[in-house]
């Protein structure tokens, strides 16, 4: 016995090592694998608001977090300006800037710009990691490896985790799953220290991201399920009260959340479910000291005053919410409650491809073979059922649902399917691998232990007991009889779990073609990640290629027409573009803009969206009192580049139309069809956008073709008035026109003018003073 537990305790000290190793391979590869765009360009911030995130980090570093917090940024939406420290989840930002802090302390001399690249990488071994720890609390360490090295690879989590981007989704993963792991550690062993824990993630959640209001919605659904399906403990209430608690106060510090965090339609259920445990809780406490008699009575008492202060909250609840426009709940939420209410009611959100429905094949691009692998998952959870497979089990099916309504939401999707995938793969290896193990006598260990006993002479052929039973003398028998009587408590019936593995046994030709398949599924896995990561999402927006028979081509046009705008213009001259380009303008050309990706005035951007729909006249009055200097258009028409703003201009009329009445998208429109060539509308040939794009795009291969329209446009010869071309990229992708200053009056001409306006009816000269909006 003695020998036995050494050799099980060695064993199993030796697993842990092994784990542990295989764990720190787990981060590098999470690591390595998000270091192709580092390597095929350089190390640079990607897309549109990794760029303010920088910028603000490197506010933080230079002046401090309190400087931080009071900062009003004049320098976006113009006239209007942004209190930063109020309006931003300040997690991702405080990180990369502690991590800065803390490498120049150890005389590591990097810089923000190098720390914000790498700080999505470093995250993605952490949110690795943290899969391991939650899939082992679930189905144990075999299926918690494999969940860990899935999460590592999977590509929707490295769309968002690659280096450069620096996003707030970088961190917010992380916390998205250690949040939970702490649940269901709290719900696993009752711990109030686990509990105070996943409070301080669940607060560093708040910090790091918006979907935050996913966690505090998802915890309730499944303490309320574990209550009505009769596995309520007290365990249930130690993971769940603290949270509700703590958790609140903590993020009602956060400045952007704020009283939302008590008072937004998105949290009233977590304290529902509060209410509702404390009565179950008040139920069982009252069950355990009364008769069965009183009880009936305390719970017929508990009950309808429960229901009557139930229902006195509730009526509290409709009142505040019906207070609310949109019911408390925010645009966002409720276009992920209702798929069309944000094409109806909000086209600025409507407008942002992350937040349009996925496709089929976005599934299998994005979690690849993990969809196949999730319903294996789903069926093994469900044996045996616990709290904690419950959870998971209701983590996958809220998060398909989310992922199918806004393509963003993939990236919840991605760390539930890996967890599922990961307990299907391991439960099917320990099947097979049992299987062959029972089989093959060199490899069983009963095969082992039948050498030991028939060298010992514990086990004998039935022959040759009933030919020694003839041939035996009366003192043998009785020898014999007496060593089967010493033997015979030794040898045990076998278990039920004995028995059930015996039956799990499947032919052994079936367990190899098994196990070579699922080698042969995850090695496509890995191919397809590697494939994602070096192909597809590692290509920064800012630095676009294209591949050619010349070989590799590079459009570094963003780049060159921000450079120019820091170099030729003057430090105060405010620029308009289109509400994406809004951060990198801020960023990179240190210049004030109108509008930005904040997106938080939709007035303000439907200003924007009116004055480039609008005649070239009406829509230099707009800039001008806006006090505009310099318009950037992006224009894709010569290299083929699709995410230009012709293609963009079609939300443009819809938001400025949404605000100012007189834009109206049919005029647009031919027959129902949006063109730019010769049947397109007038209204679409005279307006600002127009113009802008296509000034002097004829001289460049005199049939003025558009690549990416993949049709001659219909205006080719025109002059601008109001505009004057300033400067345009080496690819035609990025032109910058100033705005005209306005033409000296002849005095006579004024006095005319004047004269025959006098002449006019007031009624007439009150029609005449339009509002340029």
């Amino acid at each position: 016995m003695a020998a036995t537990e050494a050799q099980s305790s060695l064993r199993h000290a030796f697993g842990n090592v092994l784990a542990f190793f295989i764990l720190i391979l787990i981060g590098v590869l999470a690591f390595s694998i998000r270091l192709f765009s580092v390597i095929k360009y350089e190390s640079v911030i990607h897309e549109f608001d990794p760029y303010f995130n920088y910028r603000v980090t490197q506010f933080l570093t230079k002046n401090g977090i309190y400087d931080f917090w009071n900062w009003f940024d004049d320098r976006t939406w113009y006239p209007l300006g942004r209190v930063i420290g109020g309006t931003v989840y300040p997690g991702l930002t405080l990180t990369a800037g502690t991590l800065w802090w803390i490498l120049n302390s150890l005389n590591i001399p990097l810089s923000v710009e190098t720390v914000c690249v790498f700080t999505a990488p470093i995250f993605s071994a952490f949110a690795s990691w943290a899969t391991y720890l939650l899939t082992k609390e679930v189905k144990g360490a075999g299926a918690g490896l494999t969940a860990a090295v899935l999460l590592a690879m999977v590509p929707s989590y490295i769309s968002r985790s690659v280096a450069g981007s620096y996003d707030n989704e970088a961190v917010a993963i992380f916390a998205l799953i250690f949040t939970f792991y702490l649940y269901i550690k709290t719900l696993n062993t009752g711990s109030l220290f686990y509990a105070t824990l996943n409070s301080i993630a669940y607060f560093y959640m708040v910090c790091s991201w918006g979907g935050y209001t996913f966690i505090i919605n998802l915890i309730p659904i499944h303490v309320l399920l574990c209550i009505v399906t009769g596995r309520y403990s007290s365990r249930l209430y130690i993971a769940y009260a603290p949270l509700v608690v703590l958790g609140t106060l903590l993020a009602a510090l956060v400045p952007v959340v704020g009283f939302n965090a008590v008072m937004t339609s998105e949290h009233f259920a977590s304290f529902l479910v509060f209410i509702l445990i404390h009565v179950v809780a008040l139920v069982y406490y009252i069950k355990g000291i009364l008769s069965p008699k009183m009880f009936k009575v305390a719970v017929t008492l508990v009950v309808s005053s429960g229901l009557a202060v139930g229902l006195a909250m509730i009526a509290v609840l409709v009142a505040m919410v019906a207070s609310s426009p949109t019911m408390g709940w925010s645009g966002r939420s409720l276009s992920l409650l209702d798929p069309t209410y944000a094409s109806k009611y909000i086209p600025i959100i409507a407008s942002v491809s992350e937040h349009q429905p996925p496709t089929w094949p976005s599934y299998f691009m994005d979690i690849n073979v993990l969809a196949f692998l999730v319903p294996a998952g789903i069926i093994a959870c469900f044996s045996p059922l616990s709290d904690a497979s419950s959870f998971v089990i209701l983590y996958i099916v809220t998060s398909v649902y989310f992922s199918g309504v806004m393509v963003r939401l993939m990236l919840v999707l991605a760390p539930a399917a890996c967890i599922l995938s990961g307990i299907a793969l391991s439960q099917a290896f320990d099947v097979f691998t049992r299987s062959i193990k029972l089989q093959l006598p060199s490899l069983s260990v009963d095969s082992h232990v039948d050498a030991g006993n028939a060298s010992s002479e514990s086990v004998v052929p039935n022959d040759t007991v009933k030919t020694d039973k003839i041939e035996d003398t009366p003192k043998e028998r009785t020898s014999k009889k007496s060593k089967k009587k010493e033997k015979e408590p030794v040898e045990k019936p076998p278990s039920k779990s004995q028995i059930k593995k015996k039956l799990l046994v499947l032919p052994l030709e079936t367990s190899i073609i098994a196990i070579i398949l699922l080698v042969l599924l995850g090695a496509f896995y890995v191919v397809h990640s590697v494939w994602a990561a070096a192909e597809a999402y590692s290509a920064p927006s800012i630095v676009l290629t294209s591949h050619s028979n010349d070989g590799l081509h590079v459009f570094d046009d963003f780049r060159e027409a921000y450079a120019w705008l820091s170099h030729n213009t003057e430090v105060d001259d405010k620029v308009a573009s289109w509400w994406d380009y809004g951060y990198q303008t801020t960023a990179m050309a240190n210049r004030t803009v109108i509008v930005d990706n904040n997106t938080w005035n939709n007035t303000h951007i439907a200003t924007v969206g009116t004055a480039m729909s609008s005649p070239e006249k009406a829509a230099w009055e707009i800039f001008n009192s806006l006090d505009v200097k310099y318009v950037l258009v992006v224009f894709g028409g010569l290299v083929g580049y699709p995410s230009d703003d012709i293609n963009k201009f079609l939300w443009m009329v819809r938001i400025g139309g949404g605000v100012f009445p007189h834009i109206k998208e049919p005029d647009y429109l031919r027959d129902g069809q949006y063109r730019i060539d010769s049947m397109a509308t007038p209204t679409m040939l005279n307006c600002l956008m127009y113009k802008l794009s296509y000034y002097r795009f004829v001289e460049t291969d005199g049939k003025a073709f558009d690549r990416v329209r993949r049709t001659e446009i219909g205006k080719k010869y025109f002059k601008l008035t109001h505009f004057e071309e300033v400067f345009t990229t080496h690819h035609w992708m990025v032109r910058i026109y100033k705005l005209k200053p306005p033409k000296n009056r002849i005095r006579g001409k004024i006095k005319k003018s004047k004269a025959k306006a006098s002449s006019k009816p007031a009624s007439k000269r009150k029609e005449l003073k339009r509002n340029p909006f």
